[in-house]
């Protein structure tokens, strides 16, 4: 399971709640009219100034918004390095006409050029970026070829 680090506990979390519930609810209750009365662009731009405007309340910084999501990303990318090791002997190659190749497991599909530096990959049917061909990845791609 994901769960995500953002540098505080459980205890904190619950501190915070409870000293800015009004806070919390004001905002939620802004939200709520806003999307319901405004039907316009303008809508959207009032959503996320609330919710910039919460984020900020919270103590959080942009970057430390930015880090969060850079910790997901790179948290689903170790799953999926874990997941190569694993499907390996499963793993099927395709030439595509393009010249093109394409590696699938049960969870993972790789998308690349032969002689290329990085892989286009996907994890449970979701991008998630390019990867850098180490020997994880080409250890994968070499055991397709076998068994394919």
């Amino acid at each position: 399971m994901l769960l995500m680090d953002f540098n505080y506990d459980t205890d904190t979390w619950q501190t915070f709640l409870q000293d800015n519930w009004l806070v919390l609810a004001l905002a939620l209750v802004a939200l709520l009219v806003v999307v319901r009365i405004v039907k316009t662009f303008v809508k959207w731009a009032l959503v996320a100034v609330i919710l910039v405007g919460v984020v900020m309340y919270s103590g959080y910084t942009l970057d430390d918004v930015k880090s969060i999501g850079t910790k997901v990303t790179d948290s689903v990318k170790q799953e999926a390095i874990a997941a190569m090791a694993g499907e390996a002997k499963d793993a099927t190659y395709t030439a595509n006409d393009d010249g093109s190749f394409t590696v699938k497991t049960s969870n993972l599909e790789l998308t690349g050029k032969p002689g290329e530096a990085e892989v286009e990959v996907k994890f449970r049917g979701t991008k998630i970026g390019s990867l850098k061909i180490d020997d994880t990845i080409r250890t994968l791609i070499d055991t397709a070829k076998s068994n394919s």
